[in-house]
């Protein structure tokens, strides 16, 4: 799924990026230009970065079935 339309960044990209230390919307954006378009994804991604940072039980179930 794109989380960032004008840079077309997937959740994926999002996540490794968080998962290699962008803790903010702006590292995100400077390692993967997610949000430095329009802005209009600035949500989605605190969205992904308040999950690292409170993970939930439903983090270790798996994406598929």
């Amino acid at each position: 799924m794109y989380v960032c339309i004008c840079m077309a960044v997937t959740d994926e990209e999002v996540r490794s990026c968080i998962a290699a230390g962008a803790s903010t919307i702006e590292e995100v954006g400077e390692a993967c230009e997610a949000g430095t378009g329009c802005g209009s994804c600035h949500d989605h991604i605190d969205v992904f970065l308040e999950a690292a940072r409170q993970p939930s039980e439903l983090a270790d179930l798996p994406r598929s079935a």
